[in-house]
C-alpha cells in the first residue's frame, strides 16, 4: 500500500520485535540479511525457501554458508531443501563443496539423493555413491550402480574395493556391467571371498562364468574349487564355446572333461560341447579316429584346424567329414598325402574343386595327377565320378595328362574300356594335341562316334584322317564331301565316285564341279546321277557361262521327273538364245508351265526381239508386244497393239519411240491418249521440249483441247508453251480459256517470258489485285492503262499500295492524280496524303482533293488549304475556311496573317483572335487598320466591362464621336452609368450621350414600377395567409396526411431504427 518510507528503519524495528520475515523483506544489505536468516526457528520454511529465489547466486551461497556455520544441526534440513530447489541455479559442484566443507555426509546424501536420478554429471553420481556408502545405504549404492549410466566405472570400482564392504554386490554389479571381470575375480580371490564369486556366477550373470573360470586359472586356483564352481552353475546358462576358449588358451582343457560329460549326459546338444570333447580325446589319444568318424555334431573346421599340427591324418578325417575342401587340400598338400587327396577328389566329384587343384598355380599338380592316374581312377567303379574327373582335366587344358589318363582307362583292360564317350574323348584330345596317334586310334578303336570325330578332325585340319573315318564307317557321301570341300580335289572325288558308283555321290561331285564352274562335267555328273534337284543353280551357272546346249540336255532330263515353272522357263529361254525359234514355237504350243512373260521380258532386255515377239504373241500381251514391235520398227502395228492394250505405260513407250523416229502423226495419236492423264502430261511436254519439237507440242495440245477428257493441265501447259514459243498468241488464249487455267503456273511463265499485259490480266482474274497494281506500276511502259488501273487499285487489300500508287502518279502522270485521288478518297488516310505531298512540295496539285475532303475538318487538311489560300491571296475563300472549319492552329495562323500586307488578311487575323477570346489582340489589330466597326463588335462579344470601357475611352481620346455613340449603342449593357456620365461631362459629349441617358432612365423607371407592383402583390399574399392561419384550427389544419406529414406518437419504437412512412392509404 505504502512505498515511500524508510525501509532500513522499519526493518530494524521488525527485527527487534522478532518479526524476521518482515525484516528480511525490508533489509537490502547482505550483513543484515545474513544476521536474520540464520534464525530459522523464527522463519517459516516455505517463506525461507521462496526468499532465496530473490537473492543473487553469490549472496544465496553466502547465506547458506552462514546458516551452516552458525548452527549446522538446526539449519541443515533447511539448507538441504533450499539446495535441492535451487540446485541448477547455484550449481551442484558449489553446493557439494559447501557441504564437504562442514564434513556432513548426511547432508550430501540427502541433497544428492534429490538430483542423482536426473543428473548426467559423473562427479555428482560418484559423490552420491560415496555418501551412501559412508551412510551405510548399500541398497541405494547397489541401485545406482545397476541403473545409472552417469558415473566413471573405474573410479567407482576402485572406491568400492577400498571400502572393503561386507556385501560385495555393488562391486560385482559395476565389474559385470563394465567388463572388469578379471579385476573382480582377482580381488575376491585375494580376499578369500569365494562365496561372492558363487553369488556372481549363480545369481548375477551366469554367462560370465567362462571369464571367471579364466581368472581363477590365472591366479592358480585349486581345481577342486573350479570344478565345484562349475557344478554349481546350470550348464544351459553357460556359453560353452567361450568356456572352452578360456580353458584351452591356458592348456587346461582336460579340466572340463567331467563337466562336459555331465553336460552331454544332461541332454545338452551344443556343438561347442562336442568340439571340446573332440579336442580332449585328441590330446589324450582316447581313440579319436572313432569319435571323429562316427560323431556328426562337432565343428569339422574347428576340430580339423586343432588337429593340423598334432596329427594330419585326424585333420584329414575331420575335413573330409565336413567337406572342408580347401583346408583338406592344404593339409594333404603340405604333408604329401596326394593319394588320400586324389581319392577324396574323385569321391567328392566337384568340378570347382577339381578346377582349383588342377590350376597352374598349384605347385603340387604333377604329384596329384600321378596319383589320380595310377591309383584313384583305376580303383573307381563309378562312371559318373570318372567322367567328372576327365572333364576337369579337359577344363584345365591338360591334354597330355588327359591322354595318359584315358589310355590308362581304355587301352588297358578295365570297366571303361568299351565306353564310347571315353573313346571319343581320347580321339578328340589326340586330334588337338598329339595328331600322330589319331591314325592308330582309328584302326584300334571301334566304339567311337565317327561323325563327331571326323568333324573334329576337319576342324583341326586333319582331312585325310576324317576321310579314313568316313570311309571306314561307309559314309561315302561325307567322305566325298571331305575330298571336295577340304582336300579340294575334284578329280579324287570323281575317282571315288567311279569306285562306289552311287547316285548321291555323283550328285555331290556334280555340285562340286558346278561350284568350280566345270559346267559341262557337272551336267554330265547330274545326268549320271539322274538328279535334277539342283536345277536352280544349274540354270543360273549354265546361263551365265553360255552353256545353252548342255543346259538344254539337263532341262530335258529334269522335265521327265519335275514339272517346275523355272525349268520350263529356262528351257524356253535357251531356245530363244540359241535362235531355235521353230522349237520355241512348238514348245509353247505344247503343255508347259513356263513363265512365258518372264521369258519374253528377258528376251526383250537382251535384244532377242523376234523371240520376244513369239513369247508376247503366245500370251496376247499387247502392251509388251507393241513395245517389241517398236524395236522391230513396225510402228503401225505397234500403235494398233497399244490401242488394244490401252495402257498408259504402253502409249508412253510407243510415243517415245515414234517421237525418236520423227513419226509425229503416230506420236500424236499416242500423245492424245497420254495428255488426258494429268500425271503423264508434264513428262510428255518435257520430252517434246527436250527434242526441240515445239510446234508439234503446241499442235498436240491444241488437238487435245477438244477431247471430252480435256483437263486444266492441258490448257495450262498450252498457255505456258505459247508464252515460250509464240508469245503473240498468249493474250488470245488467256481471254478465251482463263477460267480453265492453273493461273499461278501461267503467271510464273508470263513473268519468265516478260509478258506484262498478260501478267496483269492473270492477276486481275485471279483476284490478286495487289500484285496486278504493283505489276502495272513496275512495268508502266507496257502494262499501265489509267482506266484499268483505277478499277484495280480500289480492290487491293494492302493499303500501302495506295500510297505507292500516288507516288507513281506523281512521278509518271501528275495530271491524272486528282482523278486517282477521287476514287481513293474513301480508303486512304487523308492526313498521310497531305504529309506526303507537303514533303514533295506538291500541295497545289491536289487542291481539288483537299477542298473535297475539307468537310471532314481534319487539321492537316485545313492547314494545307489555309497555307495554299494565303499563298494565292484568296482572302474570301480563306475567310470561309477559317469560319466554317475550326480544326487548325488558330493562334499561329492569326500571328502569320496579322503581318500580311493585305488588310483583308489582317482583318481575318482579328476575327481569329476574336473567336479564340483574345480580345485585346483582336481589338488592337482592328484599331491598327481603323476597322472600328470590327473593334466595337469584338468588345460587345467579349462581355467584359473593362474591355468595353478601354475602347470607349480610346474613341473619346481620338475624337471619334460617331464611334462613341456606336459603342454606347452596341455595348449598352456593359457600360456602367457613372463611367458614361463622367466621360460625357469631362469631354462635353452631353448631346451625343443624351440618347443613351434617356433610354437608361426610361428603363430604370420601368424597372422601379415593376418592382413596386411585385412588392404590393407579395404583401397582399402574406396578409391573406396570415388571416387564414389566425382563423383556422391549430391541429389538423389539413386532412391530407400527404401535406401534413407523419405524426409523432408514443407508440413502440420503429423497427430497425427506421420510421415508417405514410402512404396515404390509411384505410388499409
Amino acid at each position: 500500500m505504502f512505498s515511500h518510507y524508510d525501509r532500513q528503519r522499519v526493518a530494524q524495528l521488525c527485527e527487534n520485535s522478532g518479526l524476521m520475515t518482515r525484516a528480511l523483506e525490508h533489509y537490502e544489505d547482505p550483513a543484515s540479511i545474513k544476521r536474520c536468516i540464520v534464525q530459522t526457528d523464527k522463519i517459516p520454511e516455505e517463506f525461507l525457501i521462496n526468499y532465496f529465489g530473490r537473492l543473487t547466486v553469490e549472496l544465496g551461497l553466502e547465506c547458506l554458508d552462514e546458516m551452516m556455520k552458525v548452527n549446522i544441526r538446526q539449519n541443515l534440513q533447511a539448507v538441504i531443501n533450499i539446495a535441492k530447489k535451487y540446485s541448477d541455479l547455484f550449481g551442484p559442484t558449489r553446493i557439494i563443496d559447501l557441504l564437504e566443507k562442514y564434513r556432513t555426509a548426511e547432508g550430501l546424501y540427502f541433497y544428492l539423493g534429490g538430483i542423482v536420478n536426473i543428473t548426467e554429471d559423473k562427479d555428482v553420481t560418484y559423490k552420491y555413491i560415496e555418501a551412501a556408502t559412508r551412510m551405510g545405504q548399500l541398497n541405494e549404492v547397489e541401485r545406482i550402480c545397476r541403473e545409472s549410466n552417469s558415473y566413471d566405472p573405474e573410479r567407482v570400482k576402485n572406491f568400492l574395493k577400498e571400502q572393503q564392504l561386507t556385501e560385495q554386490l555393488p562391486l560385482i554389479i559395476v565389474c559385470d556391467r563394465f567388463n572388469f571381470i578379471h579385476d573382480l575375480v582377482l580381488y575376491l580371490y585375494k580376499n578369500q571371498q569365494f562365496k561372492s564369486i558363487e553369488v556372481y556366477v549363480q545369481r548375477v550373470n551366469p554367462t560370465r562364468t567362462p571369464a571367471v573360470i579364466g581368472g581363477l586359472l590365472d591366479v592358480d586356483c585349486d581345481e577342486n574349487i573350479i570344478k565345484g564352481l562349475l557344478n554349481s552353475v546350470s550348464p544351459q546358462s553357460i556359453p560353452i564355446d567361450e568356456l572352452v576358449g578360456e580353458v584351452e588358451s591356458r592348456n587346461r582343457l582336460k579340466l572340463l572333461l567331467p563337466f562336459l560329460e555331465a553336460t552331454l549326459a544332461a541332454g545338452n546338444q551344443q556343438q561347442a560341447v562336442y568340439n571340446a570333447l573332440a579336442k580332449i580325446y585328441i590330446d589324450s589319444n582316447n581313440n579319436p579316429e572313432k569319435f571323429l568318424q562316427e560323431n556328426d555334431m562337432y565343428d569339422t573346421l574347428q576340430v580339423g584346424k586343432y588337429c593340423e599340427k598334432r596329427d594330419p591324418n585326424l585333420a584329414f578325417i575331420a575335413y573330409s567329414k565336413g567337406q572342408n575342401d580347401l583346408e583338406l587340400i592344404n593339409i594333404t598338400s603340405e604333408n604329401s598325402m596326394f593319394r588320400a587327396q586324389s581319392r577324396y577328389l574323385l569321391d567328392r566329384a566337384d568340378p570347382e574343386i577339381w578346377s582349383y587343384v588342377l590350376s597352374e598355380n598349384n605347385i603340387h599338380r604333377r604329384s596329384l595327377v600321378d596319383q589320380v592316374v595310377s591309383t584313384a581312377v583305376p580303383q573307381s567303379q563309378d562312371p559318373e565320378k570318372v567322367s567328372i574327373a576327365v572333364k576337369a582335366f579337359i577344363d584345365a587344358d591338360m591334354p597330355v595328362e588327359l591322354i595318359e589318363l584315358l589310355e590308362k582307362i581304355i587301352l588297358e583292360p578295365s570297366t571303361f574300356s568299351d565306353n564310347a564317350n571315353l573313346q571319343n574323348l581320347l580321339m578328340l584330345t589326340a586330334a588337338k594335341s598329339d595328331r600322330g596317334r589319331v591314325a592308330n586310334y582309328i584302326q584300334s578303336l571301334d566304339n567311337y562316334t565317327p561323325e563327331d570325330i571326323a568333324q573334329q578332325c576337319i576342324d583341326v585340319g586333319m582331312y585325310e584322317e576324317a576321310f579314313l573315318i568316313y570311309k571306314k564307317a561307309s559314309q561315302h557321301q561325307e567322305a566325298t564331301g571331305v575330298l571336295v570341300d577340304h582336300v579340294v580335289s575334284i578329280d579324287r572325288a570323281q575317282e571315288y565316285a567311279d569306285q562306289v558308283d552311287l547316285p548321291e555321290v555323283w550328285s555331290r561331285v556334280a555340285k562340286a564341279q558346278l561350284d568350280g564352274v566345270r559346267v559341262s562335267d557337272a551336267i554330265e555328273s547330274y545326268l549320271r546321277a539322274q538328279d535334277p534337284s539342283n536345277y536352280p543353280e544349274v540354270i543360273e551357272v549354265a546361263t551365265h557361262s553360255g552353256k545353252d546346249e548342255d543346259l538344254i540336255k539337263f532341262l530335258r532330263m529334269a522335265r521327265k521327273t519335275l514339272r517346275e515353272a523355272p525349268i520350263d522357263t529356262a528351257l524356253a529361254f535357251c531356245y530363244a538364245r540359241t535362235n531355235q525359234l521353230p522349237e520355241l514355237e512348238e514348245f509353247l504350243r505344247g503343255t508347259n508351265v513356263a513363265n512365258v512373260e518372264e521369258s519374253g521380258d528377258k528376251a526383250y532386255e537382251e535384244g532377242y526381239h523376234e523371240a520376244a515377239k513369239i513369247f508376247y504373241s503366245s500370251i496376247s500381251n499387247w502392251a509388251k508386244l507393241s513395245t517389241t514391235l517398236v524395236h522391230l520398227e513396225d510402228y503401225q502395228a505397234a500403235v494398233e497393239c497399244a490401242r488394244k492394250a490401252n495402257s498408259v505405260k504402253v502409249w508412253k513407250q510407243v510415243n517415245e519411240a515414234c517421237v525418236a523416229k520423227k513419226e509425229f502423226r503416230l506420236a500424236q495419236i499416242c500423245g492424245l491418249n497420254l495428255i488426258v492423264h494429268a500425271d503423264e502430261l508434264q513428262d510428255l511436254v518435257k520430252q517434246y521440249e527436250r527434242n526441240g519439237y515445239f510446234d508439234e507440242l503446241i499442235s498436240l495440245l491444241e488437238a487435245g483441247l477438244g477431247l471430252e477428257r480435256a483437263h486444266m493441265g492441258m490448257f495450262t501447259e498450252l498457255g505456258i508453251a505459247l508464252s515460250k514459243y509464240h508469245p503473240e498468241r498468249v493474250m488470245e488464249h488467256l481471254r478465251i480459256f482463263w477460267g480453265r487455267l492453273n493461273i499461278p503456273k501461267v503467271i510464273r511463265a508470263c513473268e519468265e517470258a516478260h509478258l506484262w499485259p498478260e501478267l496483269v490480266f492473270l492477276y486481275a482474274h485471279y483476284d490478286e489485285y495487289d500484285n496486278a497494281a504493283l505489276a502495272m506500276m513496275e512495268r508502266a511502259a507496257d502494262a499501265w492503262e489509267h482506266h484499268t488501273f483505277k478499277e484495280t487499285i480500289v480492290k487491293v487489300a494492302n493499303l500501302e499500295i495506295y500510297y505507292r500508287a500516288l507516288n507513281f502518279y506523281l512521278q509518271e502522270q501528275p495530271s491524272l492524280i486528282t482523278d486517282l485521288l477521287q476514287v481513293l478518297t474513301p480508303r486512304i488516310d487523308v492526313n498521310r496524303v497531305v504529309r506526303m505531298f507537303e514533303k514533295s512540295d506538291n500541295i497545289p496539285l491536289i487542291k481539288p482533293f483537299l477542298l473535297n475532303v475539307q468537310p471532314q475538318n481534319k487539321r492537316a487538311v485545313n492547314d494545307a488549304i489555309n497555307d495554299l489560300l494565303i499563298e494565292e491571296e484568296d482572302h474570301k475563300q480563306l475567310r470561309d475556311s477559317v469560319e466554317n472549319f475550326d480544326n487548325y492552329e488558330a493562334v499561329a495562323l492569326a500571328q502569320r496573317l496579322e503581318k500580311h500586307e493585305l488588310v483583308f488578311f489582317r482583318q481575318i487575323a482579328a476575327n481569329i483572335y476574336r473567336k479564340n477570346k483574345r480580345w485585346d489582340k483582336s481589338i488592337a489589330l482592328s484599331k491598327q487598320d481603323k476597322l472600328y466597326k470590327d473593334a466595337i463588335e469584338t468588345s460587345a462579344i467579349s462581355g467584359k466591362a473593362d474591355v468595353v470601357e478601354e475602347l470607349l475611352r480610346y474613341f473619346v481620346d481620338i475624337g471619334s464621336k460617331e464611334c462613341y455613340v456606336g459603342m454606347l449603342y452596341a455595348c449598352y449593357d456593359l457600360i456602367p452609368l457613372h463611367v458614361v456620365m463622367e466621360i460625357s461631362w469631362r469631354h462635353g459629349l452631353n448631346d451625343f450621350t443624351m440618347p443613351f441617358m434617356i433610354n437608361y432612365m426610361s428603363q430604370q423607371a420601368f424597372t422601379i414600377d415593376q418592382l413596386k407592383r411585385d412588392n404590393d402583390e407579395r404583401k397582399a399574399r402574406e396578409a391573406d395567409n396570415k388571416k387564414e392561419e389566425d382563423t383556422g384550427p391549430i391541429l389538423g389544419q389539413s386532412r391530407l396526411m400527404l401535406t401534413q406529414g407523419p405524426m409523432q406518437t408514443g407508440g413502440s419504437p420503429a423497427p430497425n431504427g427506421i420510421m415508417p412512412q405514410p402512404t396515404g392509404y390509411g384505410g388499409f
